[in-house]
């Protein structure tokens, strides 16, 4: 399905990233696992990816929010893959609070890392794609980007910045062959939702329960895939935001 493609994954060393890492891999996608901190677990993915689906794969230590340090872990993963096919921009980070309390570096972080990083990465991939006159970008915002929620005033601007940027490279890229789509997560389990077990609006999600890394995989799978899609924001919220 995806075989002789080389596909880039940020965030890739856990939760959502690496399941689409390893969805990708299961496909025959060749997959340089970008990470910011943990080295062993971006590595385990890689091992996982080459053991189990014979696909070569490798980390990339880079902190997407630099565009010095991405433009150089581009290059790298050129020379290493010989291009790049599919990029997902799933690197994320929280620094929730009320606004009326919220520090201006945490307001700045997010935004940094969450949605610069993804312009980064497409602005130093996307000369890649015009060459190969394809490409796939799966941006991984949130549903928090379209209906907001209370104290995470910073992490919903940068979700919903993300989806406004999805569709405008949607826009400029489409008559070089690359399409642009955006996957908007409702409660997955991972570690960045463990402290929103408690959040009253889990209880507003119509399926009854939170999602799994494997079901945004599997969007991200489709999008992949999907040839005449472009432009669009998939929902995988189990219904909260219909």
């Amino acid at each position: 399905m995806l075989k002789g493609k080389v596909a880039v994954v940020t965030g890739g060393s856990r939760g959502i990233g690496r399941a689409i890492a390893e969805k990708f891999a299961s496909l025959g996608a060749d997959v340089a696992v970008v990470y910011a901190g943990n080295a062993e677990a971006a590595a385990e993915v890689c091992r996982i990816c080459s053991r189990e689906y014979g696909v070569k794969a490798k980390p990339y230590c880079c902190d997407v929010s630099d565009f010095a340090s991405v433009k150089e872990t581009v290059a790298a993963v050129k020379e290493d893959f010989g291009t790049v096919h599919i990029l997902v921009n799933n690197a994320g980070i929280t620094r929730d609070g009320l606004a009326a309390r919220m520090k201006e570096e945490d307001f700045d972080r997010v935004i940094a890392v969450n949605l610069k990083g993804a312009f980064h990465m497409i602005r130093h991939c996307s000369s890649l794609f015009i060459r190969n006159r394809e490409g796939c970008i799966i941006n991984i915002a949130s549903v928090t980007g379209l209906m907001g929620n209370a104290g995470q005033c910073n992490y919903a601007a940068s979700k919903a910045g993300l989806i406004g940027l999805t569709k405008t490279i949607a826009r400029e890229l489409a008559p070089r062959g690359v399409r642009c789509n955006a996957i908007a997560p409702g409660f997955i389990a991972t570690d960045m939702t463990d402290s929103q077990s408690e959040n009253p609006m889990l209880g507003m999600i119509p399926l009854g329960k939170m999602g799994e890394p494997g079901d945004v995989a599997d969007a991200a799978a489709y999008l992949a895939t999907a040839r005449y899609v472009t432009g669009d924001v998939l929902r995988v919220d189990g219904g909260i935001a219909m």
